[in-house]
């Protein structure tokens, strides 16, 4: 009987907790969400964003290079259209990715 009482103990302590928690948690993740949104409509922010993806991009152009240049052929064909569809697919997106920031 006491290990039954102490599993009604947890249950309740659970949903008192899960209760209490979520009313917290909720005015929590608001003050979070609005704190997120004011850093990335900074524009120090957003330049430091677009700067980090420029470079991301350079420096995946070359390793790319370097591999292909490396493995030649032997890279299956799988992995070549989907690089040049991404590729296309940049181009044809006027410079933009998918998080709108531009590839020049």
């Amino acid at each position: 009987m006491a290990v039954m009482r102490y599993k009604l103990t947890f249950v309740v302590g659970l949903a008192l907790g899960y209760v209490l928690g979520t009313r917290a948690g909720r005015e929590r993740y608001e003050q979070l969400k609005k704190s997120a949104r004011q850093v990335a409509q900074n524009p120090a922010v957003r330049n430091t964003a677009e700067t980090a993806a420029q470079q991301g991009r350079q420096y995946a152009g070359k390793a790319y290079h370097a591999v292909s240049d490396k493995v030649g052929d032997r890279m299956p064909e799988s992995v070549s259209s989907r690089v040049r569809s991404l590729k296309e697919r940049s181009t044809h997106n006027g410079g933009d990715d998918d998080w709108g920031s531009s590839t020049t």
